[in-house]
């Protein structure tokens, strides 16, 4: 048996994370099995969206952060990794000198990547099995920094989107619901309207930490009405109560609010009444990426 070991670095506006898979090829059949993951609260959103470059103190907390992952990866004895950096990292004004310091202090080769090269990575996944010839999808990935969209009808994908409207950009009053309304509608509507009927596909951590708290089994689609009642018992919490009460973490009680506005209105544009959840996301993308485009095997 054929056993690789792979790594993937997703360097996002909210957290960071490292996902260590390990790959099973018997030569019948591949199995990924997600050995270890690790999320460090590294929120580079307000660098990017305010205040437009990363400060010393998240760059230092960041490079700490990055030389962890780079000891995990040797102690996993990893073949290969990617590192990607998302939306902040596109916005900041200093992105290359971060790229040169975390090369020369963390050992790690980052790369900052745009919307589309990101969703396409994100369609590496096991995404494709989510998705059926007979039904037509909108898949929606909330970051912090942006959202993308791609529309997926008869088993293929005919538009997709980046748009700048992210939770924490959200918290930071960047953007809003009149985003929202004069920016993605228009574009959900006109691109939705040809079919008959629309579901959503969401991705992130958001949506994925409601749908477990919802109990729901997995396969099984969220509705519409389920995700308005959510949103409507959180803006009703406070901060203190969503840690406690929702068991979130601290850097999630705050994005979720943001979050399920975004899901909850695009769903609203789509006429959509089904959402669901597969848990995927950019760190999947980029080992299914590796793995079958550097051919391991």
């Amino acid at each position: 048996m054929k056993i690789t070991k792979l790594a993937a670095i997703d360097v996002g506006s909210n957290a960071i994370r490292l996902l260590v898979n390990t790959i099973y090829d018997d030569g019948t059949h591949r199995t990924f099995n997600k050995t270890s993951l690790v999320r460090a609260p590294v929120r580079l959103g307000y660098d990017a969206f305010v205040a437009e470059h990363v400060s010393d103190e998240n760059l230092t907390r960041l490079i700490k952060a990055l030389k962890a992952f780079r000891l995990l990866m040797d102690v996993h004895e990893i073949q290969d990794y990617r590192a990607f950096a998302t939306s902040a990292m596109r916005e900041v004004s200093n992105g290359e000198e971060v790229v040169q310091r975390i090369k020369d202090e963390a050992d790690i080769d980052l790369q900052i990547i745009d919307g589309e090269t990101e969703g396409n990575i994100i369609f590496e996944t096991e995404l494709k099995s989510y998705v059926t010839d007979s039904k037509n999808y909108l898949y929606v990935d909330v970051g912090g920094g942006s959202t993308e969209c791609t529309l997926l009808a008869h088993g293929k994908v005919i538009t997709t989107k980046s748009f700048p409207v992210g939770t924490v950009r959200w918290l930071h009053d960047k953007v809003g619901a009149d985003f929202l309304e004069k920016e993605v509608k228009p574009w959900v509507v006109e691109n939705c309207k040809p079919y008959e009927s629309i579901e959503l596909l969401g991705s992130g951590g958001n949506i994925n930490h409601i749908f477990k708290q919802s109990g729901s089994k997995p396969g099984k689609p969220l509705s519409y009405n389920y995700l308005f009642k959510q949103l409507k018992i959180l803006k009703g919490l406070s901060f203190e109560d969503r840690l406690t009460l929702y068991n979130m973490k601290t850097d999630r009680a705050d994005v979720v609010i943001p979050a399920l506005e975004i899901y909850v209105s695009i769903m609203k544009f789509a006429g959509s009444k089904k959402i669901h959840v597969p848990k995927i996301g950019l760190s999947d993308g980029i080992i299914q990426f590796m793995y079958h485009h550097n051919k391991y095997w």
